[in-house]
């Protein structure tokens, strides 16, 4: 059995739940790896990474380097004689850091691999409309999540289930994958698989404000999908268009219903302290909103203190 000095590396939430159940499961961490603290809010306060705020309870040896090929980072690399790194959701590593290890450094990644490569693939999965995604665990090489597969485990996705839960299932789902993918290593009985490659791969692309945009005249089941697949981040957006106004608006929460109808596109009605929105087929109904500059609101709330116009629409 192997003796295992490992170093972990990671930064958000998702990552605090893996390096928690290697504390708890006695593992020898010699290390840990986040991102270094940034200004936010409106004092611009520096702000440590949920990873490093956990690091520190358990009085864990944190680096936080700007530069990964910064040499003076190698060398305390190096003098932590690790023997294993595990990464989960942190950003990619140059050759010099992941081969460092005699056992390798291998990845959690949430998806099916190869399906949904890259930095969203849990929001992905659902604005797709899978049914199903999973864990994975492989050793990095040189391309983004592309290397050998170790472990994998599948989950179903409820019909309207929306990011958050998914992440929080896919979280606890994911600690446990790594803490057999490190048995096997400790046992020396790992059989990592290549990645089969194919020319229809699903991929898992950054988000940003061009493709969180809703667009109201696509099929209703692919906008139902886009809310949930954003909620709670970074939000599905459109421009509510109400009267002289047109406001950024996020919406968090929706329903569908099937139903023949004359209206445009976008057009929205107010009936019975709901709203819905006019689509091909049917109509989204709205349930959680954000205007500029309020909170995110139920419908009920939001109709109590705002006015729609008779022809306010979405667009």
């Amino acid at each position: 059995m192997r003796d295992l000095r490992i170093v972990f590396m990671g930064t958000p939430d998702f990552a605090v739940h893996t390096l928690k159940a290697l504390v708890e499961h006695g593992y020898n961490i010699v290390g840990v790896i986040t991102a270094p603290d940034r200004p936010a809010g409106r004092g611009r306060k520096l702000n440590e990474s949920a990873v490093k705020v956990y690091a520190k309870s358990q009085n864990l040896n944190i680096l936080q380097p700007t530069n990964l090929k910064d040499n003076g980072f190698l060398n305390d690399l190096r003098a932590l004689d690790a023997n294993l790194q595990i990464v989960v959701a942190f950003r990619m590593l140059p050759k010099e850091v992941w081969q460092m290890p005699k056992y390798g450094t291998f990845n959690l990644h949430a998806s099916l691999l190869p399906n949904y490569r890259g930095a969203a693939p849990i929001n992905w999965a659902i604005i797709n409309g899978e049914t199903k995604t999973g864990v994975s665990t492989f050793f990095i090489d040189e391309k983004i999540d592309t290397g050998a597969m170790i472990l994998q485990e599948a989950i179903d996705i409820g019909p309207d289930e929306n990011a958050g839960s998914l992440h929080d299932r896919l979280m606890h789902k994911g600690s446990e994958l790594v803490l057999k993918t490190i048995t096997q290593i400790k046992n020396n009985e790992v059989t990592a698989t290549p990645q089969i490659e194919t020319n229809n791969l699903k991929t898992a692309y950054k988000l940003n404000r061009d493709n969180s945009k809703i667009d109201w005249t696509a099929p209703m089941q692919d906008i139902h999908n886009k809310i949930r697949g954003l909620s709670p981040y970074p939000a599905a957006w459109c421009v509510l268009i109400n009267g002289e106004d047109a406001l950024d608006v996020k919406i968090y929460e929706s329903k569908k219903e099937i139903a023949e109808h004359a209206f445009e596109v976008g057009h929205i009605i107010i009936s019975n302290k709901t709203l819905k929105v006019a689509v091909r087929n049917g109509y989204i109904y709205i349930e959680k909103m954000k205007l500029p500059g309020k909170k995110l609101m139920d419908v009920k709330s939001l109709l109590n203190g705002y006015q729609f116009h008779d022809h306010a629409k979405m667009r």
